[in-house]
């Protein structure tokens, strides 16, 4: 079962890499909040952000309005907050700047209003991006052969490790009290690693968009429907629906945040009541 994030990440991918121009390079008109490719809670304000084919958005904590940060249109596909005003990102420039397609991996210090290259410029293009610490996982293709590849890295995303992987991931949770320890799922299965992304192991579930959370771990299909798992290897139980397919899933500290394809975003507390965060 292929998940609704899979043709998401195949159309925007190939878009961004030929060449296609941004309101920034050519002066068309903005498409506006589109696209969503990741979200994250900035510890530092409680600001929800949101990484889209047209720049990374802000949306205050108990706002509704979103603002796109910096005036910036690079297509940020992978993303994740992780520290206060520190988030990693990978994926393609605002083609108004000169740089390669392919991003490598990018870093913030400044809650997104600039990013600096810290490796793998114009090499790797990471669909998939979490981190936790100085472990980084990222999954996705290289440049010159556009091969998919799970890296690893130990010291905050300056030097990588390749290691197998057992089918294409669509998503990736770290358990947030042990880095070694990771979900990830590909369209057929959910595997679980404990030393690293050095071996995989299959688990039980439906496939889905996965977070990690002190509650549990949460899956959310590719129909909407939640599931929860008190630890990756127990048993899930169907405990909610989010009303459509998800385009991105995290967790912001206590919260769960969800957007679907047309950039609606909801939040929940325990994955079963789910409220309106944002409407496009």
């Amino acid at each position: 079962m292929a998940t609704a994030v899979a043709l998401m990440i195949a159309g925007c991918g190939d878009g961004a890499t030929s060449g296609d121009p941004t309101p920034a390079a050519n002066g068309a008109s903005d498409a506006g909040l589109v696209h969503v490719h990741g979200l994250g809670v900035n510890p530092a304000d409680r600001a929800l952000f949101i990484a889209t084919h047209s720049g990374v958005w802000r949306l205050p904590d108990g706002a509704d309005k979103a603002s796109r940060v910096a005036n910036r249109f690079q297509d940020t596909m992978g993303f994740a907050v992780v520290g206060p005003n520190r988030f990693i990102g990978s994926g393609h420039p605002d083609l108004s700047e000169k740089l390669p397609p392919f991003l490598g991996f990018i870093e913030s210090t400044d809650a997104a209003r600039s990013w600096r290259k810290v490796s793998l410029l114009g090499e790797a293009d990471f669909h998939v991006l979490e981190g936790s610490g100085r472990r980084v996982y990222g999954f996705g293709s290289d440049f010159d052969s556009r091969t998919e590849q799970l890296l690893v890295s130990d010291d905050r995303g300056r030097k990588w490790t390749a290691r197998d992987f057992p089918e294409s991931f669509l998503s990736l949770a770290i358990d947030p009290d042990d880095p070694d320890t990771a979900l990830a799922s590909g369209p057929q299965n959910i595997h679980l690693t404990t030393d690293g992304g050095r071996s995989w192991a299959k688990v039980g579930g439906s496939p889905g968009l996965l977070a990690w959370t002190d509650d549990g771990v949460f899956r959310i299909d590719d129909r909407g429907s939640v599931a929860k798992a008190s630890a990756p290897e127990s048993s899930w139980s169907e405990i909610g629906d989010v009303g459509g397919a998800p385009a991105a899933f995290d967790s912001g500290g206590d919260e769960l945040f969800v957007a679907l394809h047309d950039s609606t975003i909801k939040q929940s507390r325990d994955g079963e009541d789910w409220v309106l965060r944002y409407a496009p």
